[in-house]
């Protein structure tokens, strides 16, 4: 059988590490020439395959594709843009179809988070019914941590070692300056509806910091959040809040909520940390500084958590291995063995049941006061941050980090609009 294209695209928030998914992907390509002709990996995500703007990746030496694993961000571009439903606007799923035709594609490996696994689940359903198969495999990212089924999901152990290490070094300044300044840090970090980097934040108790934590799956109630806060400041100078952008009042409303939306539809947040050191300020009269860790947090490969590289490098590397095997509407996911010492292997679960699906932390990795996690979460948190992948460093002292050629392929379609 003559060997197939393979279509690859990055979707979303970029992470530290979804580079390495990529680099997982298209080494592994190129490993087996008899079943996949090439890679082109779409220009800005899913819109390069709607507007035919493919990206040849066979243009690429092995040398970039390979430092592509010490990269952050996203290589060949990523982009917010989520595909509706097949009733609502069959048209744009029909033009995935037409372009994988054109270019002769039989597999499609979509690197994205949740609305990613929605997408690669229609594009494998549809595809079949237009006579036309394409096989549909994703692959796991996201920082928020909220795929389902997959223990973890890559970015997030590296996201979370980056929250875990900059808390605690805010925390030793703020507690370093306390007797005549600053009492109160707050570092607001992602997470809409799911508190795991929020929960990396509170890692720092274990090193003796007073920390308040507060997650989106706990309502915020003012009156004991400043009681707990005032208390720690008695007792040791100080506090430390690490408060995630989905933390939210009773009536649903977001503390950080702007009224307005993002592309997806969902609620623009940001500002979760000024407001919490205000009510911080206003009721207890503390001095204050806020962060908020915003792009820093995704785009920090200098500290990367080891592990998260070498699970996103294999998720990517077992898509192709799964495609290759026959497999198709299919997420490989990360199973873990053992937390002590560490140990996973590769698993798989069907798209039908990751699409659309969030995972939020159990209730029992949060403490019972709900400011704090449990050791639970301590033991399912401390491996995933273990390890550093550092990246290459150059002569003049910055990272050795790779751009790519991006050279297009031709097109052989008419225009398509968005």
């Amino acid at each position: 059988m003559t060997a197939k294209n393979a279509f690859y695209a990055q979707s979303g928030g970029v992470t530290a590490v979804i580079n390495a998914s990529a680099c997982g992907v298209i080494e592994t390509a190129r490993a087996h020439p008899d079943k996949i002709a090439n890679v082109y990996a779409g220009r800005n995500g899913i819109i390069g395959a709607l507007v035919e703007d493919l990206i040849d990746t066979s243009q690429e030496s092995a040398e970039d594709i390979a430092a592509l694993k010490h990269t952050p961000s996203g290589g060949f571009g990523s982009c917010r843009f989520k595909l509706k439903s097949l009733e609502d606007n069959k048209r744009e799923y029909e033009r995935l179809i037409e372009v994988f035709k054109a270019h002769d594609i039989g597999y499609f490996f979509y690197n994205g988070g949740g609305d990613s696994a929605d997408t690669c689940y229609k594009v494998s359903q549809l595809s079949e019914k237009m006579g036309f198969p394409v096989q549909a495999i994703h692959v796991p990212k996201t920082v928020d941590n909220d795929l389902p089924i997959t223990d973890n999901c890559p970015g997030f152990g590296s996201v979370a070692k980056y929250i875990a290490v900059s808390t605690l070094e805010a925390s030793y300044d703020v507690r370093s300056m306390a007797a005549t300044s600053t009492k109160i840090f707050v570092i607001e970090v992602m997470g809409r509806h799911a508190g795991w980097i929020a929960a990396a934040g509170a890692l720092v108790e274990d090193e003796g910091i007073p920390v308040v934590t507060l997650f989106p799956e706990v309502e915020f109630d003012q009156e004991k959040f400043l009681a707990n806060v005032d208390a720690k400041v008695k007792e040791h100078g100080y506090c430390t809040i690490c408060v995630s952008e989905g933390c939210h009042w009773p009536d649903g409303k977001f503390l950080a909520e702007q009224g307005t939306r993002d592309s997806f539809g969902h609620a623009q947040l940001g500002g979760a940390a000024p407001v919490v050191a205000n009510i911080i300020k206003d009721a207890l009269g503390y001095k204050y500084h806020w962060a908020v860790a915003d792009y820093l947090q995704r785009a920090a490969r200098h500290l990367a958590s080891e592990s998260d590289v070498q699970q996103a490098y294999a998720l990517g590397k077992a898509a192709v291995e799964k495609a290759i095997e026959g497999k198709n509407s299919i997420m490989p996911t990360v199973v873990r063995t053992s937390n002590n010492p560490y140990a996973w292997e590769i698993g798989e679960a069907p798209l039908s049941e990751v699409a659309n699906v969030e995972k939020m932390m159990p209730m029992d990795f949060i403490s019972e006061d709900g400011f704090g996690i449990t050791q639970k979460c301590k033991d399912y948190l401390y491996p995933l941050i273990q390890g550093e992948a550092y990246p290459p460093y150059k002569a003049n002292g910055m990272p050795d980090y790779v751009t790519l050629k991006l050279n297009s392929v031709a097109r052989k379609l008419p225009d398509f609009e968005l």
